[in-house]
């Protein structure tokens, strides 16, 4: 069997339909950072186990928690409140043999769902989450969009995890998406001043995914114009527009988002100028 790891912060509209989703598991915990609304009810009438902690970035987060929390089952599924577990991955966790494997951790794919219910097949930026693995063996670092590092090597299950990110609404996920320009902006001020490299070999040729998308990151930060390039990537590049309007529009937010890191950015090195 698994244990289920569910991270929330007042989801009580989308944490029934989690809870549903992985009923067939009896070890589910649900990880809160002192949720104000029912959210720590409602996993209590799931029989889940809940575990409370002060957030203070993801990646310090998610590693408390897998160091802490006792979880019954030497597996661990990592799933978000607005994520669903669909019936293909469902079958795959329920025969899973922990036995016949040597690795650690196991990718899965995402579909991410756009507000109109379309999966955002081609405008979907990266599909595979490293989101089953032995939580000894997992750790993550950055402050926001964690890297997963896993001490072992990881395979790819089949089955589906289905994300719906615009379930509170378009404006909900403008008002997040502030927040992580926010830290964004800050480790991009903190790789400036500490003149950290990133190498063009490695992000193209890496056979490391965590290496890889790490110096993809961090080269991408540096170019100008990113937000009118992240457009034209998801647009042209990936061929968004085959998902429709609900493609174009959800790259557009995602420019806006990185036009968020970038103003935050610009703002936080004129502050530090002005303080020296």
């Amino acid at each position: 069997m698994i244990s289920l790891l569910i991270l929330t912060k007042n989801e009580e509209q989308d944490l029934p339909g989690c809870l549903d989703s992985v009923s067939w598991c009896d070890d589910i915990h649900v990880y809160d950072s002192y949720s104000d609304d029912s959210t720590v009810e409602i996993a209590a009438r799931y029989h889940a186990t809940v575990t409370q902690r002060k957030f203070d970035n993801w990646s310090a987060h998610q590693n408390w928690g897998l160091g802490n929390i006792p979880f019954k089952y030497p597996w661990v599924l990592y799933i978000d409140a607005d994520e669903r577990v669909s019936d293909s991955l469902r079958e795959q966790l329920l025969g899973f043999d922990s036995a016949k494997t040597n690795h650690v951790a196991y990718e899965i794919q995402r579909r991410d769902f756009a507000w109109n219910g379309r999966w955002l097949k081609h405008a979907q930026i990266s599909p595979y989450y490293l989101r089953l693995f032995r939580p000894e063996k997992m750790r993550y670092e950055r402050l926001v969009n964690p890297v997963s590092i896993p001490d072992g090597t990881a395979g790819r299950l089949p089955g589906y995890l289905d994300h719906y990110p615009f379930s509170k609404g378009i404006r909900y996920w403008l008002q997040r998406h502030l927040g992580y320009a926010d830290m964004e902006a800050a480790m991009r001020l903190e790789d400036m001043n500490k003149g950290v490299d990133f190498s063009w070999k490695k992000a193209l040729f890496s056979k490391d995914f965590t290496e890889k998308r790490y110096h993809q990151k961090g080269i991408f930060y540096k170019m100008p114009g990113r937000p009118l390039i992240k457009w034209l990537y998801m647009v042209i590049g990936r061929r968004a527009f085959l998902d429709g309007k609900a493609g174009t529009t959800y790259a557009t937010l995602q420019s806006i988002y990185e036009y968020f890191i970038v103003l935050r950015t610009q703002e936080l090195l004129h502050r530090g100028t002005k303080e020296k």
